[in-house]
């Protein structure tokens, strides 16, 4: 697998990069003694990065490939450690050690950065990809999460669907009425950008061709 971060502003972020939940992990069963188990990613239905991994006592053992931009493939086999902490209504939670020297952090994520091993998202310096959102995305994300609810097709330029099946009339018109809302949000914040974006060329276009 590359190493494959996505940027926002100059930074990277999470949602740019292979990462793996060691609470996925729990509740799959895949931390018992002895367990051996995959995690793949995909996009668009189809396979793009794979590893292997085997649990036993108190570590995760993950086994891969890795490639750099202009390097070549590398075989990584190290142990990730785990912790556990009690939780309020019974049971334990799992969590990952950062791997990383001089870490040891305790996180549920681990991400692959460019030194081509899973580590916390502080070691390498990644950004949420909502803070760096402006208002009108965030509510266009807001307003399509609602969507998703009401089983409505994606996307805030698309028509409103109707109620779901065994939804209360209440709940459906109080999340219409929020997703209307964050449609107007988003729908503002876009046609202020274009505005300014038409301003900006108009002003270009001054100085390129003055007149007389």
């Amino acid at each position: 697998m590359g190493s494959g971060r996505g940027y926002q502003g100059g930074k990277a972020t999470t949602s740019g990069c292979y990462q793996i939940d060691v609470r996925k992990l729990q509740r799959a069963g895949a931390l018992t003694a002895s367990a051996s188990f995959g995690w793949h990613w995909s996009r668009n239905g189809e396979s793009v990065a794979s590893i292997r991994a085997r649990a036993g006592g108190d570590r995760v053992t993950l086994s891969y490939s890795h490639k750099s931009s202009g390097g070549d493939w590398q075989a990584m086999d190290y142990p990730v450690r785990l912790e556990w902490t009690d939780c309020t209504l019974g049971g334990r939670r799992a969590w990952f050690l950062c791997p990383a020297n001089g870490c040891g952090r305790r996180v549920a994520l681990l991400y692959l950065g460019s030194a081509g091993i899973f580590a916390c998202r502080h070691c390498y310096r990644l950004a949420y990809a909502c803070q760096r959102e402006t208002a009108d995305n965030r509510a266009m994300r807001r307003a399509d999460n609602i969507r998703e609810r009401l089983g409505w097709q994606a996307g805030i330029a698309n028509p409103s669907g109707g109620k779901p099946k065994g939804m209360h009339w209440r709940t459906f018109e109080r999340l219409t009425a929020e997703h209307d809302a964050f449609v107007g949000v988003s729908l503002a914040g876009m046609a202020a950008r274009l505005n300014l974006m038409e301003r900006r060329l108009d002003g270009m276009g001054a100085a390129l061709y003055p007149e007389g």
